[in-house]
């Protein structure tokens, strides 16, 4: 799996957990996190370092809209510390993937 797929992988696993608890979402996404998914996908594809790219965090170029930005940050501080619980093999691949 490339890299860009491993991370889309990784934020479709911490969307769906911040969905399902802060959102009470029992049918898949809402919209609004159907939305920021999309959105983070689309950043990846068109990311103009590719499979050399560091952790958006890490980015120089910073390419998400400031509200886009905000929502992805909290779906991270949500979701991160959750993953171990609920998905600890994604938990422990994108830990030792930094």
């Amino acid at each position: 799996m490339s890299r860009i797929e491993r991370e889309k992988h990784i934020i479709e696993v911490m969307v769906e957990i911040y969905c399902k608890k802060k959102h009470k979402s029992k049918d898949g996404l809402c919209s609004e996190c159907r939305e920021l998914l999309d959105y983070s996908r689309q950043r990846l594809d068109k990311c103009k370092f590719g499979e050399q790219k560091s952790y958006c965090q890490k980015c120089p170029i910073h390419c998400y809209k400031k509200d886009m930005k905000e929502k992805i940050k909290d779906v991270m501080k949500f979701s991160g510390p959750r993953l171990l619980f609920y998905n600890p093999v994604e938990f422990f691949k994108h830990l030792f993937s930094k």
